[in-house]
């Protein structure tokens, strides 16, 4: 959601901070701001509605000079998007806040405080925060302890940068359910949401714990725990540059994470077989015990990674025989699950952020899962924290909202898990031997799909006016079909839905028309003869079919329906090969109809609020 940095130093901050924000615009974001305080020992803000660039382009003709300082993009929650709702938030003259996050008693803390004579300037849950800190410096209280007595008045989950005129030289920042790390480095330090704003200034990181509240000079940075205690947190190093955000020869992030695929795919297999095998110490050290203790499994994961669960399903039930729930985690936190003796609780999410995830994983620890674990791509997440066993996918950084890579490597690794729990049931040596082979051959299968990147291209022209799609698929390629439709509608703005093609009948025929494209994809599989006659029964309403089907599947072009040959796979394997085809497909449209590919309306990469 929203992307936070400070900074303390012995240098000038203001290009620092512009820099971190062009690197948080992956998260998605309206407006952006900054305060810095200046030689004076002022609080000096500029903020903007719009990109970071305006805010930049403001700050060319209006420079904020100083060496301590904060910036801010926001992503609305409370209140449109407008300069008067940007961040930071100041009250009066003493007291500036940035905030990620949602205060959920927000409206109770604005009456009070009302009634005590402060004055509103924005819609925004965040300005309650700065009236409040404010509010606690009364005499003999310093600004650390006004903020800690703010924010046990506080519902909801937030990071927080905090910055008082009584105290220029320090940056306060607060973690309580929202991310929040600190960079090191040498008479200079810094705050931020993600690693990826420091990695101009420093590699050298601190992740704070839930709870945590930190002070910040440029000398100096002391860490207090939620119950005010002195502690220290481990310092590691990011061994990676900040070029992992440059686009290099691509238009868009989302369709150089699209190429990337085989290479994260080979990165995510690397090391985890030993021979035929899978290695089961990839997922933890006690993860034979509690692997053995598991009898079901239940998935908990948000949009895409919900998708994958999906398809996981298939393979666990399918190949390993052991049965397998999947749930929206925003659901799953608000009802009173029964959990069965011996079930596994596998949460899934790309940045380890997400807030529902997080929340459900909080509540799984409470009702007698065997263990959770969790599948993530980002080592310094939440997630993998709270997690008794973890599994990276190792797709590399994401950048692009309409996630790709990092949903076929979540796939992957799903399939290792379905290896090594299918071992203790239905699966035999033979069949895990043959999964294994179709395993190291994925990466080459991916680059045979992503051949079909120029007719796909030309295929999109064909979207240029259209406003709804129908995507259709069988068995695990429902869920494949789920995540196509997702893909084409978050980036191009189509509306489009997925169903099981089984389910025609059952309503989603009234909508095929001439206008209304289906797409298919069919693989060579038991459900194929099936599938091919839910595509007669579109074409005989006059639909018009796009198909991605196995070249030896027998599905015939011809008027009303395009095929695109696929390579033949094996059907286990086959999900994350046909995802391909959609993802190109999605991006293709939505370069053609002109959206922002890499941050489309209203969407944020990592969804740190419920």
């Amino acid at each position: 959601m929203c992307g936070i940095i400070g900074a303390a130093a012995e240098r000038e901050i203001q290009s620092i901070l512009i820099e971190g924000l062009h690197k948080l615009e992956y998260r998605g974001y309206d407006s952006a701001g900054m305060v810095i305080v200046n030689h004076h020992g002022e609080l000096s803000r500029q903020r903007v509605q719009g990109k970071v660039q305006q805010l930049d382009d403001v700050l060319r003709e209006h420079a904020l000079v100083g060496r301590v300082g904060m910036a801010h993009t926001r992503w609305a929650t409370h209140g449109q998007p407008s300069a008067e709702n940007a961040h930071p938030h100041l009250s009066g003259t003493r007291v500036a806040v940035i905030h990620n996050g949602i205060i959920e008693n927000h409206d109770a803390i604005r009456s009070k405080l009302k009634s005590k004579g402060y004055q509103f300037t924005s819609e925004t849950d965040s300005e309650v925060v700065a009236h409040l800190i404010h509010d606690e410096l009364q005499p003999g209280i310093d600004i650390k302890s006004a903020v800690r007595n703010a924010i046990n008045q506080l519902d909801g989950a937030y990071a927080l940068g905090v910055l008082c005129h009584d105290n220029p030289h320090e940056l306060i920042a607060v973690r309580h359910g929202a991310p929040l790390l600190l960079g090191v480095g040498f008479g200079e330090n810094f705050f931020a949401s993600d690693y990826l704003a420091l990695l101009h200034v420093s590699q050298r990181v601190i992740t704070l714990e839930d709870g945590d509240i930190a002070t910040i000079s440029k000398h100096s940075i002391q860490i207090y725990d939620a119950n005010g205690k002195i502690i220290e947190r481990p310092v590691k190093v990011i061994n990676i540059s900040s070029e992992v955000v440059d686009r290099g020869e691509f238009r868009h992030y989302m369709q150089k994470e699209i190429f990337e695929q085989p290479n994260a795919l080979r990165a995510t297999l690397a090391n985890r077989f030993s021979g035929e095998s899978i290695l089961e110490e990839i997922f933890g050290a006690n993860a034979s015990e509690l692997f053995d203790k598991t009898q079901q499994v239940h998935i908990i994961a948000c949009g895409t990674s919900y998708h994958a669960g999906l398809v996981a399903r298939y393979w666990l039930e399918g190949l390993a025989g052991l049965p397998c729930s999947v749930e929206v985690a925003s659901e799953f936190r608000y009802r009173t699950p029964v959990v069965r003796p011996g079930t596994l609780f596998v949460a899934i999410s790309q940045s380890g952020e997400t807030a529902d995830t997080l929340a459900a994983m909080r509540q799984a620890k409470t009702l007698g899962y065997v263990g959770i674990l969790s599948i993530c791509n980002i080592p310094e997440s939440a997630m993998v924290q709270g997690s008794d066993l973890v599994i990276l996918t190792k797709a590399g950084r994401e950048i692009g909202v309409a996630s790709t890579k990092a949903f076929t490597t979540q796939l992957t690794v799903l399939l290792l898990l379905t290896l090594v729990l299918g071992r203790r049931h239905h699966l035999s040596h033979e069949q895990e031997a043959l999964v294994v082979k179709q395993l190291r051959e994925l990466p080459y299968r991916v680059e045979d799909v992503l051949s079909l990147n120029d007719p796909i291209r030309e295929l999109a022209e064909y979207f240029a006016d259209k406003q709804h799609a129908l995507f259709l698929g069988r068995g695990s390629q429902y869920p494949v079909a789920l995540e196509g439709a997702l893909k084409l509608k978050e980036i191009s703005y189509i509306h489009a839905e997925a169903y099981p093609a089984g389910e025609l009948k059952h309503g989603p025929l009234a909508l095929v028309d001439k206008e209304m494209p289906v797409i298919a994809v069919a693989p060579c599989n038991a459900l194929l003869e099936k599938l091919k006659s839910n595509l007669h029964e579109v074409r005989s309403r006059g639909g018009e079919l796009i198909v991605f089907a196995d070249k030896v599947a027998g599905v015939i072009a011809g008027p009303g329906t395009r095929v695109f040959e696929m390579p033949t796979v094996p059907d286990i394997i086959a999900p994350i090969v046909y995802t391909i085809p959609l993802q190109l497909l999605a991006y293709h449209v939505a370069v053609l109809k002109g959206t922002d590919v890499d941050q489309p309306r209203n969407l944020a990469k990592s969804v740190t609020v419920e």
